[in-house]
């Protein structure tokens, strides 16, 4: 009788024994899932603030090339004396794309040699050339430079037949896919025909701006998507974008790649193109419920004055209307005319009004936010911000349901807001780096839910852990926003020094958090961030010297002024654009006097104080050779800011410090 009880008793204890060790292991695994859930998050807020610091400096090199509007108006203003020094320069920038280009010229005497073996078109165009083209791209070939100006053409007489906006019509059986901006990353392109298929009369697109600049791809995507727009012309819809402007271009990158990829023929190419991308129209109207546009909507926004207004007269949202009295629009017309061969007295254009040009500004440039009203985008410069009670303010009044929109880049490639009634795609995919961000279109039928198909190009068979993605990302968001920092040295030493009346070196970290906001104007996180950029004390105060630590200026010239270099680094985006439109040739060369010539308007227009003296003796020893030329892309690098964990060679530091 015993046995069985001692039997049970053995069984009793086993199972305490088991029950106790189950325990263990589930204490033990809530313990491992906790911590790997705050390590989840503290690797996502880290990559949030990285995305942060990324896309607010873009906005606020953006908000930087919008105002420079402001200073196109003011040499226009100025008009006698930059005629005086450089008489074709205001008609280049501000005669009408109404060029008097000959197609013969710009095509038929551009021969094709035997010895190209990249893609041949045959025209007119057929489905065969669109895959013949993808096929030649994937290998890394270029087109032609005469078949490149021969689409071109045929482009622009497409584009000109069609309205300021496209309407098309879906059926549940027949949906249209919306793509967001691609910025010149063809394999985002490419990854989304392989998925979705190439454009056809059964498989339409819209392609909703920006194309081109900042990837290395944008020729090719243009003419992927022209030739297609050429082959379905009723089937293939394309929006411009704030970067369809060659203004923009020549500050990010797609000037550049022209050139480089088109020595002989580039300058034609960009001529044409200029005038392509006025006759883009500025948005899509899907099923006659949903606009479909590159940036948003104002308070003002006017669809009756955007379905009407002369598109092609919106050369560069950067040139606003002149504010000419009629002399000097005659006398300009006279100087203009008069200086540049071939070219009519009547050169300088009729203009979209100010109320029109403000119109698309609008739509090209407006994002949404939660808060509620319509105020002025300070963040990029140009646009507004508008509320959900804007949205459906103007949806409302042109019986529409919804807006879809890009010019965002969205860690997950789309996003919605406004009660469903805004929608973001962006289909650029690792956007600012590898790792940074998926890449997503839309799917859209009749009276059907919106689909999103998200997606993200790896070079890598097997994608690096997240842990290691992030910290890379991290990393150049800190060395870009470190660039940022010094060049303001000076503003934010005077701004700290203010707070510190005791000469300590230290500040607490608010003051210095102010301090940071109230010059560079980033609304970052800056506490959360102080650990990447400063160093504190036991007691949590920032020792602000450290703010300019692990970054250095090399100095092009020892007996240039530190003034001079931070204030010629501090502008230098805008110093760019200024002088790549004095050099229309895109050579990289300017001459001396237009080099002086531009930059006493610049400092002039920005109260700049820097004494003519100094920028003479500056240019005249950048000047090495002493041609009277000067490389200004050299002249730009060697004020270049160096983060030290870049490792660079003893090489590369010398030829820096010779610049």
């Amino acid at each position: 009788m015993n046995t069985p009880d001692l039997h049970n008793m053995g069984c009793g204890s086993s199972s305490l024994k088991k029950g106790g060790r189950s325990e263990t292991a589930i204490r033990a695994a809530l313990i491992i899932q906790n911590w790997y859930r705050g390590y989840r998050a503290r690797i996502r807020a880290r990559q949030r603030h990285a995305l942060t610091i990324f896309q607010s400096i873009e906005y606020a090199d953006e908000q930087g090339q919008m105002e420079l509007s402001n200073f196109f108006s003011f040499m226009l203003e100025n008009y006698a004396t930059v005629c005086q020094e450089d008489p074709e320069l205001l008609s280049r920038l501000f005669q009408s794309c109404q060029y008097n280009k000959d197609r013969e010229d710009y095509v038929s005497l551009i021969d094709v040699p035997q010895s190209y073996n990249g893609p041949r078109l045959q025209f007119p165009l057929t489905f065969t050339d669109i895959d013949l083209l993808i096929e030649a791209f994937k290998q890394h070939q270029i087109l032609h430079a005469h078949y490149v100006l021969e689409v071109l053409f045929e482009t622009k007489k497409i584009l000109k037949q069609m309205p300021n906006f496209s309407h098309i019509r879906t059926t549940p059986s027949r949906e249209i896919t919306i793509c967001g901006d691609l910025h010149g990353k063809l394999d985002d392109l490419l990854l989304i025909f392989y998925k979705n298929g190439l454009p056809s009369g059964c498989n339409p697109y819209v392609f909703n701006g920006d194309f081109v600049d900042r990837g290395k791809n944008s020729i090719e995507i243009l003419m992927i998507l022209f030739v297609s727009l050429l082959v379905y012309p009723n089937d293939m819809h394309l929006n411009r974008g704030n970067h369809e402007d060659f203004l923009m271009n020549l500050r990010y990158g797609f000037t550049k790649e022209v050139m480089n990829k088109y020595k002989l023929h580039g300058r034609k190419i960009l001529e044409l193109l200029e005038e392509v991308f006025t006759w883009l129209p500025i948005g899509t109207i899907v099923d006659n419920e949903i606009l479909v546009i590159h940036g948003g909507i104002s308070e003002s926004t006017d669809l009756n004055i955007l379905h009407r207004l002369e598109r092609n007269k919106m050369k560069s949202v950067l040139i606003p209307p002149a504010p000419l009295s009629e002399d000097s629009a005659s006398d300009l017309k006279t100087k203009a005319g008069g200086s540049m061969p071939g070219k009519s007295n009547t050169s300088y254009p009729e203009q979209l009004s100010k109320q029109e040009w403000e119109q698309v500004v609008d739509i090209l440039w407006s994002d949404p936010r939660s808060q509620r009203g319509c105020f002025p985008n300070k963040s990029r410069g140009g646009g507004c911000y508008f509320g959900p009670d804007i949205t459906s303010k103007v949806l409302s009044k042109y019986h529409l349901k919804m807006l879809i929109r890009s010019h965002e880049c969205k860690p997950e490639g789309y996003e919605i807001c406004h009660d469903g009634k805004v929608i973001t795609v962006f289909s650029a995919s690792n956007y600012y780096e590898e790792g940074s961000n998926r890449g997503a279109y839309i799917k859209l039928g009749l009276g059907t839910t919106p689909r999103f198909i998200q997606y993200q190009v790896t070079g890598l068979t097997r994608p690096r852990p997240l842990s290691q993605r992030v910290n890379a990302i991290e990393s150049s968001a800190i060395r870009i926003l470190k660039e940022r920092i010094i060049s303001r040295k000076s503003d934010l030493i005077c701004a700290f020094e203010l707070y510190d009346r005791s000469k300590s070196g230290k500040l607490s970290l608010g003051q210095w958090a102010f301090s940071m906001e109230s010059i560079l104007r980033l609304n970052l996180p800056w506490r959360s961030l102080s650990s990447q950029l400063v160093d504190t004390d036991q007691d949590g105060n920032v020792a602000y010297m450290s703010s300019f630590q692990d970054i250095h200026i090399p100095k092009p010239v020892k007996e240039a002024k530190s003034t001079l270099i931070e204030t010629v680094f501090r502008y230098r985006s805008d110093l760019q654009i200024i002088y790549n439109v004095i050099d229309s040739d895109h050579s990289g060369l300017i001459s001396m006097e237009e080099f002086r010539t531009m930059w006493q308007l610049f400092s002039a227009h920005y109260s700049v104080k820097i004494d003519d003296s100094q920028v003479d003796e500056l240019a005249n020893r950048m000047d090495l050779n002493k041609d009277g030329s000067i490389d200004f892309n050299e002249f730009l690098k060697a004020f270049y800011v160096v983060h030290k964990f870049d490792h660079l060679n003893k090489s590369d530091t010398n030829l820096a410090g010779q610049e």
